[in-house]
């Protein structure tokens, strides 16, 4: 996903433009109102993170800029503002969360993580990578034209793997977000249905799985190259040696 940071602290913005970019994101940072509204017009941003205190253009009116002209991107903001009128404002004026500082990085990340959830979901219900398709508002899937008959829990892994197909998701996010269980718990369950998948996406959908292992790291989709043709040899019989 392409994240705009809007932070004028500066160790702050370099911290979270670091840790967003581990997370898989495409992430630029800007240090102000008005060159967060020019990035927002250049880069088109499915997500921003926008502190409210900033120079030149606060975030409450860079806020009220992006949704006048109906930028649909998700804004997380971050504030110092713990009154209840303020987060109030805040929420009238298009932010589609808060989060007061100062804060955890990983609930950052979390509310991030549920926003582009909610962003995707609003996304076209059908899903394509290759000759896979998934159908998430009928639930059906098929792989290059033939049925693939899926459980629930595979159905939600394949989807999730799909939303997020250009991403390696690690056990523990898929946990989180797939099985709504603690990143750290102890069980094999991800690689269990990871395995069912590649199997009835694999051969008994005719041909090889669509996912792939990272070592160290977790699962991602991944096309599987189709070897070219073999090319015809042209065998002239004045080529062919005779021996005796």
């Amino acid at each position: 996903m392409r994240v705009l940071v809007v932070e004028d602290d500066k160790a702050l913005g370099e911290f979270l433009r670091q840790g967003l970019e581990r997370e898989g994101h495409q992430v630029d940072w800007v240090e102000d109102g008005d060159t967060a509204l020019r990035s927002v017009a250049e880069v088109s941003p499915e997500l921003i993170v926008l502190d409210l205190s900033l120079p030149r253009r606060d975030g409450m009116e860079v806020l009220a800029e992006l949704r006048a002209h109906q930028h649909d991107c998700s804004v997380l903001v971050l504030t110092g503002r713990n009154d209840l009128d303020a987060r109030v404002q805040c929420l009238d004026t298009g932010a589609d969360d808060y989060l007061l500082k100062p804060f955890s990085y990983f609930e950052l990340t979390a509310r991030c993580r549920a926003l582009i959830r909610r962003r995707r979901q609003t996304a076209d219900p059908l899903l394509r990578h290759g000759d896979l398709e998934l159908h998430r508002i009928e639930r059906r899937v098929a792989r290059a034209g033939k049925a693939v008959a899926l459980t629930a829990k595979e159905f939600a892994l394949l989807e999730y793997l799909m939303l997020h197909k250009d991403e390696c998701l690690s056990r523990g996010r898929l946990l989180a977000d797939v099985w709504q269980m603690p990143s750290e718990t102890g069980t094999n369950v991800v690689d269990v249905y990871v395995n069912y998948l590649r199997r009835k996406l694999g051969a008994e959908a005719g041909g090889p799985s669509v996912i792939e292992t990272v070592r160290g790291s977790g699962y991602r989709l991944g096309m599987p190259e189709r070897k070219p043709p073999a090319r015809a040899v042209e065998i002239r019989p004045e080529a062919v040696g005779t021996h005796a």
